[in-house]
């Protein structure tokens, strides 16, 4: 056993001091990182409310349609959800402590199923417009624009986008294009002394590639977010004629009943743009073109 003596005594006291000053503030430091983590976390569900019923039920209902890769589409051998708005749908659910339950909804019953609450939100690659604001509220998350392309096979005859003029083009008729494309023959085709567009609404973009592929039409107009995908899963098929003819947004319809359930998606959207989230899902996808702030009712 060691005996101190003298300044020995006062040297140790002093040693003793200070370590116990060192633990209280390593204690403190600890506390305020925990504090701080629990402040991050907080930044999830506590920091936005949502409405009683999606928080009884512990779940967020969204809509989607599997048919429009890379947005949303379906393992061909799982058949299971794939895709940037499944990812995204799982990652807003997550952040306000939820679970996810996708509905597939058709593309016309997804303002009907919002107003009566058989869900909560769709996410269906939907163009946030004037008239659509009318009967919902939109979360812009992507922008996005109608492209022309063509087959490989027509590329010589239709070289470009001045070439469209007097073609037959197929485009949704559940978007607003087929009304964008006449009025884009009228100033760009008609207004120049060239035959105009025939337009020819499809079903969808897999019917416009379909009746493109069949010769029943000659162009086809696709979301320009989509074109890449397909080019890499069926090389040397498809051109792409010009720039996408404007730019638009594409939103997350929320009933204009359910202001609190707005403010939560939207509120989930800007957590998952601040923590990295929103630019990776994109990345993984290669839609980082398509990037934009979260933003309601950007849509003219």
């Amino acid at each position: 056993m060691t005996i101190f003596k003298g300044n020995q005594v006062q040297l140790f006291n002093r040693f003793l001091t200070n370590m116990s000053l060192n633990l209280k503030q390593h204690s403190i430091a600890l506390a305020v990182t925990a504090i701080t983590a629990m402040g991050a976390l907080s930044a999830h569900a506590a920091d936005l409310p949502l409405p009683e019923r999606i928080k009884k039920a512990g779940k967020l209902v969204i809509a989607t349609q599997a048919n429009y890769p890379p947005i949303a589409y379906k393992n061909p051998e799982t058949g299971q959800l794939m895709g940037l708005d499944i990812e995204l749908g799982e990652a807003i659910a997550k952040e306000l402590g939820l679970k996810v339950e996708y509905q597939e909804t058709a593309f016309a019953q997804v303002f009907s199923s919002l107003a009566t609450g058989r869900v909560d939100i769709a996410m269906v690659a939907i163009s946030d417009t004037a008239e659509r604001q009318k009967v919902a509220d939109f979360i812009d998350y992507m922008k996005t624009g109608p492209q022309f392309f063509t087959l490989q096979a027509n590329a010589a005859k239709i070289k470009g986008i001045a070439d469209v003029c007097g073609t037959k083009v197929g485009a949704s008729r559940n978007t607003n294009w087929p009304v964008q494309i006449a009025a884009w023959s009228t100033d760009n085709c008609v207004a120049k002394g060239k035959p105009a567009i025939t337009v020819i609404g499809t079903e969808g973009s897999v019917d416009a590639r379909t009746q493109l592929k069949t010769g029943r039409i000659d162009v086809a107009v696709q979301g320009s977010e989509t074109l890449p995908y397909f080019q890499t899963m069926e090389a040397n098929t498809y051109v792409l004629l010009g720039q996408p003819l404007f730019q638009q947004e594409t939103g997350i319809p929320v009933s204009k009943t359910e202001p609190v359930l707005r403010a939560a998606v939207l509120g989930a959207l800007q957590n998952l743009q601040r923590n990295g989230t929103y630019d990776k899902l994109l990345a993984k996808y290669k839609l980082q073109s398509s990037s934009m702030p979260v933003a309601v009712n950007q849509g003219k």
